[in-house]
């Protein structure tokens, strides 16, 4: 089989995790596998290098030469233990000084401008992972495992859209078979930057927070691999977050579909594009523990396995607002919604959950807390003549919301879900605000105050059996 294998900050951020990697590559090449690897950089590096940058364009370099300092430890502690105090250890920190300097230079050059631009800062965000590729490989090589590192800006073609990159899958296919290829067919197991990209001209894009999932589905498509497997610190996607219950558990079996609703909807074991280019060409995809290597974890497949419960997972997404848009004149105005979410689009901000009520008089939806006073002012401006005329009344904000997200695909067709929620969630007393459900009844959304968000998860996951192990 021909597997990608994606290893995540936590997985390459310390001797004992990259230990792990190693053992685990040895072993599937050892079953006969053929194995590409994507990494994250350094469990904490991106962060540093990323407030970095922001504090250069306010006139502070000081932090950019610490972050230097603390970077460049944790690679050296690193390759001591895995490299040794010898030559092959001494060429992977002579690299990985080299793109310390150029941080600083770019950080300096932010600094005398004032100005950090979303291309610049995709350059810097990417730096973590370019010295990641090159110690794992160095360390892989060291411990009788061929390997050669990848800068995916060789491999991933992308607009030009920085910070949230959208790949261009027949250029993307046509330059990782030129690259892969002969690396795999020499023995070797590529270890490939995540997070990074480039546009057809070679500017170097990143393709969003958490990406190298991403970067990993998208290479496992191009390159028409039988499995993509997501290596992280917990042992598959949770029935809910462990630290709100701590009954919560593994789910051994979820589709595209639940997943890509667990992943939009806050369950940030996997970046929320990350599963599109497995979808397509219908690839398998594990989430697996490092540490845990012998535990099943989570497979992804179009089609779940029918566990016996309707609902397989609960999430919450807080530091919500939502916004309403109402008056008595909506039903008269032609194209409404149309005009108000165009407005919200040109906004730039996320809409996670829409209602809207059949009598036409009402709209409701959901973004970002942080994004809610940008939207406000957009759609007052848009809107102001209906305003004005009292078609419509002035834009109204809730914030300190939460969206509540029941996953399943086999709640649709079965009766008795809605009820199960809605009774749970009365006899705790707890009020819905809004309500949205989708047509394929794999997910039922819902608005409740932040405050009761915790309290709503444990009844739910207590409701729906979720307590008690598969």
């Amino acid at each position: 089989m021909r597997i990608v294998m994606k290893f995540g900050g936590t997985s390459v951020g310390s001797v004992t995790a990259l230990q792990k990697v190693v053992e685990i590559i040895q072993r599937y090449r050892a079953e006969g596998h053929e194995v590409l690897t994507v990494v994250s950089a350094m469990n904490g590096v991106t962060n540093l290098l990323l407030d970095s940058a922001n504090k250069a364009e306010q006139g502070d370099e000081d932090t950019a030469h610490q972050a230097r300092q603390t970077i460049a430890e944790k690679h050296a502690s690193a390759t001591l233990e895995l490299l040794g105090d010898g030559p092959v250890r001494d060429d992977v920190l002579a690299q990985v000084n080299a793109l310390l300097d150029e941080f600083e230079a770019l950080c300096h050059g932010i600094r005398v401008l004032g100005e950090l631009t979303p291309r610049a800062l995709d350059v810097i965000g990417g730096l973590g992972e370019r010295m990641s590729v090159l110690q794992v490989a160095a360390i892989l090589n060291h411990h009788d495992t061929p390997a050669k590192d990848v800068v995916a800006t060789k491999l991933i073609v992308t607009d030009r859209r920085f910070g949230s990159a959208v790949p261009l899958i027949e250029e993307t296919a046509t330059q990782s078979q030129a690259v892969l290829q002969p690396i795999l067919e020499t023995g070797q197991v590529p270890v490939i930057t995540g997070f990074i990209g480039a546009t057809q001209e070679g500017i170097q894009t990143t393709l969003g927070r958490s990406g190298s999932d991403y970067s990993a589905t998208i290479i496992g498509r191009a390159i028409n691999a039988d499995e993509v497997l997501i290596w992280t610190d917990v042992s598959g996607v949770m029935t809910t977050d462990p630290r709100i219950v701590p009954e919560a558990h593994p789910i051994s079996h979820l589709s595209y579909s639940e997943i890509g609703e667990l992943s939009f909807f806050g369950a940030k074991v996997l970046h929320s594009q990350a599963i599109r280019p497995a979808r397509r060409e219908k690839i398998p995809v594990r989430i697996l523990n490092t540490f845990e290597p012998n535990h099943p974890g989570t497979l992804i497949t179009e089609k779940a396995s029918n566990n016996g419960r309707a609902v397989k997972a609960i999430t919450a997404i807080k530091d919500m607002s939502l916004i309403t848009v109402q008056g008595p004149g909506m039903v008269g105005i032609p194209g409404i919604a149309g005009r108000v979410f165009t407005t919200v689009g040109q906004s730039q901000a996320s809409v996670l959950m829409i209602s809207q009520a059949s009598s036409e008089q009402s709209i409701c939806f959901v973004v970002p807390k942080t994004q809610t006073p940008h939207v406000i002012e957009a759609l007052e401006k848009e809107l102001s003549r209906e305003v004005e005329r009292r078609d419509l009344e002035k834009m109204q904000s809730y914030g300190d919301v939460v969206v509540l997200a029941v996953v399943g695909s086999h709640m649709q067709g079965t009766p008795g879900v809605s009820g199960s929620l809605f009774g749970a969630l009365g006899q705790g007393k707890i009020n819905v605000i809004a309500i949205a459900q989708g047509s394929s009844e794999c997910n039922i959304s819902l608005v409740i105050r932040q405050s009761d968000a915790d309290r709503a998860v444990k009844l739910l996951h207590k409701e729906f059996g979720l307590d008690k192990p598969e």
